[in-house]
């Protein structure tokens, strides 16, 4: 029909953002490819279990961290919802390859990046990367929902073969053709704005990229001590890695047991804590703190307790004033009881 040929402005601006589409669309397809074609990384305990990687977001998430929380507490909840969401990336992203109900998937896309944006947006060693993927996500989302598909898609088909649902009002806000707003500047112009406020707000927010003094907390280890407790035949205390690399771990190399004038009352070496009694570690969530093969392994997200026997300085208990956790990258935090 004369209404739905590539004269339009609509079919025009559709036409004009398929590299976005096709581009966007494979961002998300490609999280369901990569996680169950190329390679499985949906099998809990496995190494690049991506329940793993969604535990790294956790010490630094905006907004929905008791959620994070809840499901990597829960590992049977947190398995269900990374196949869900692996599938919904799936089917989201090949449907906005194939421009079926754009404006409906776009939607979709937005709130994909959005939820990418709080959870790991302060991640990113280099160039904030998280963040961008996030922001960039949100506005080319917006921008589909209000181009929806040009002539390379399923709905411009469909608009040309006068399918009848094509007809119908909520096909304008689902699927693509003419916009059902009249006239589009305001709604456009607050929405831009509200993406952009979002923008500037998560990038001060996570980096201080707007005033004052920029920061990365994806550079180097970070690790919390809480909780120390001194008993007759141990001590223990909570360790909580909450910034560094999320491909990297924290190595620990050296625990050291220290006096009030920081003499060393007893210290446990690299080979100590490679060969660390897993029995002596109570982790809280999927990404583990774990013996490796040169030393104690702290993921990015791990939270555990740990339990140290003095039983062979009983004699000095009385001396014990605070505890230091050593670093591979020579990185040193303190604690005192």
């Amino acid at each position: 029909m004369e209404n739905n040929n590539m004269n339009q402005p609509m079919n025009k601006a559709g036409l004009y953002t398929l590299s976005i589409r096709l581009v966007i669309g494979w961002t998300y397809f490609s999280a369901f490819w990569r996680r169950l074609v190329l390679e499985n990384k949906l099998i809990p305990d496995e190494q690049g279990y991506i329940g793993e990687k969604f535990n790294h977001f956790l010490p630094n998430a905006l907004g929905i961290k008791p959620i994070i929380e809840y499901l990597v507490t829960h590992p049977d909840a947190l398995h269900t919802s990374m196949v869900t969401f692996t599938i919904i990336e799936g089917i989201i992203g090949l449907l906005i390859i194939l421009g079926v109900f754009t404006r409906l998937m776009s939607i979709g896309i937005f709130g994909l990046a959005f939820g990418i944006l709080l959870g790991s947006g302060w991640l990113g060693t280099t160039c904030l990367d998280e963040w961008q993927i996030g922001v960039l996500g949100i506005a080319g989302g917006f921008t589909l929902f209000l181009t929806g598909s040009g002539p390379y898609s399923f709905d411009y088909y469909f608009m040309k073969k006068n399918w009848p649902f094509t007809r119908k009002k909520w096909f304008g806000w689902t699927g693509s053709g003419s916009f059902p707003i009249q006239n589009p500047k305001i709604f456009v112009l607050i929405l831009s704005v509200f993406i952009f406020g979002i923008t500037l707000f998560t990038n001060q927010y996570f980096h201080g990229g707007v005033w004052g003094t920029l920061h990365n907390k994806s550079v180097k280890p970070k690790i919390e001590i809480s909780d120390l407790k001194l008993h007759e035949s141990d001590i223990s205390f909570n360790a909580y890695r909450t910034e560094g690399a999320d491909v990297y771990g924290s190595f620990l190399i050296g625990i050291h047991i220290l006096d009030q004038n920081g003499k060393i009352l007893k210290a446990l070496h690299a080979d100590d804590l490679s060969k660390f009694q897993s029995d002596h570690i109570k982790n809280y969530y999927v990404a583990k703190v774990k013996p490796g093969k040169h030393s104690l392994i702290i993921p990015l997200g791990a939270k555990a307790d740990i339990k140290l026997n003095i039983g062979d300085i009983s004699d000095l208990r009385n001396k014990i004033h605070s505890i230091k956790l050593i670093d591979v990258s020579g990185i040193e935090w303190t604690a005192t009881f």
